[in-house]
């Protein structure tokens, strides 16, 4: 049991070690010497006056929600798409009641009009 997934595990050694490699040599490498100038907020060349006047639309909130959760959704497709033969009718009734459901919570969200960028 080990053996299966001693891979995965060195994977994930390998990108802490390299991500502590980087953070830390960033750190103890990189100069450092900030003034009051480089500590200033920078955008695009303008000065930031930050988002103290702006309030987004719950809307924005809920489409990117949305696109979060039908975009990881079709990611479970893939896997069924590569063993699509050999999970056989089984399989196929299986991605046909998760893919109506998909369906079905966008048709929801259509007719809820949570899909309308209107204000």
């Amino acid at each position: 049991m080990v053996e299966l997934y001693l891979p995965m595990f060195l994977v994930f050694l390998v990108a802490a070690v390299l991500v502590a490699v980087f953070f830390l040599g960033g750190q103890l490498l990189g100069p450092k010497n900030p003034t009051a100038e480089k500590m200033m907020p920078f955008e695009c060349g303008n000065d930031s006056d930050g988002a103290k006047g702006i309030k987004l639309n719950v809307k924005f909130y809920l489409t990117a929600i949305l696109f979060v959760v039908f975009d990881i959704e079709t990611v479970f497709i893939f896997p069924w798409a590569v063993l699509f033969k050999g999970l056989g009718w089984a399989g196929f009734a299986t991605m046909l009641a998760f893919v109506s459901a998909l369906i079905i919570g966008l048709v929801y969200c259509w007719k809820k009009g949570a899909l309308e960028w209107d204000n």
